[in-house]
């Protein structure tokens, strides 16, 4: 793939990102937003190398101000504030994703049961994250940050499957000309 292509691609695939993330609900300190969604989509439908790229991309422009994180914010003091673990957190999750996929491309199981597993990296990272700003109890913590979003993710990884593997079959073409 040419590298005007690669660029466009991770544009692209960076611009999804910062579409969808900003759309959230208010849920307590941790709002609901479509970030997660668009994390799976990226990390499923594209070789590892660019979701990385495009996951990076969009914390950076949401870093120097670009309002491209849950509720139209941005700035480093979202990433160091109670909610930043989750937004570094998308990064290990893309690349659970991205990489299982990646592997076992072929074998249906992988795409959701890679979401899940990044899903726990990121709920993770960012509980962990909110622990360490709030100083709050770890099963306070789960309450807060963990429980009230596994419905949402669960769906979220239905679609994502449903919408991302198809399109996988179409990038396919396009990715290995590089």
């Amino acid at each position: 793939m040419e590298k005007v292509k690669r660029i466009t691609l991770c544009a692209v695939l960076a611009a999804l990102l910062c579409l969808l993330a900003p759309l959230s609900l208010p849920a307590g300190e941790i709002p609901l937003s479509l970030a997660t969604l668009a994390v799976y989509l990226i990390a499923c439908t594209v070789r590892p190398r660019y979701a990385l790229t495009a996951v990076a991309l969009y914390l950076l422009l949401g870093a120097v101000g670009l309002p491209v994180f849950s509720g139209f914010s941005g700035g480093v003091q979202k990433l160091t504030g109670v909610t930043g673990g989750y937004l570094i957190g998308y990064l290990p999750c893309c690349a659970a994703v991205t990489m299982l996929v990646d592997r076992f491309e072929e074998k249906i199981a992988v795409y959701p049961l890679s979401m899940l597993l990044g899903t726990a990296v990121c709920y993770a990272c960012g509980t962990a994250w909110f622990l360490l700003q709030t100083r709050t109890t770890l099963p306070a913590a789960l309450a807060a940050c963990v429980l009230p979003f596994l419905p949402g993710d669960a769906v979220k990884i239905a679609v994502a499957c449903a919408v991302g593997i198809p399109v996988r079959k179409r990038l396919r073409k396009f990715q290995d000309a590089s």
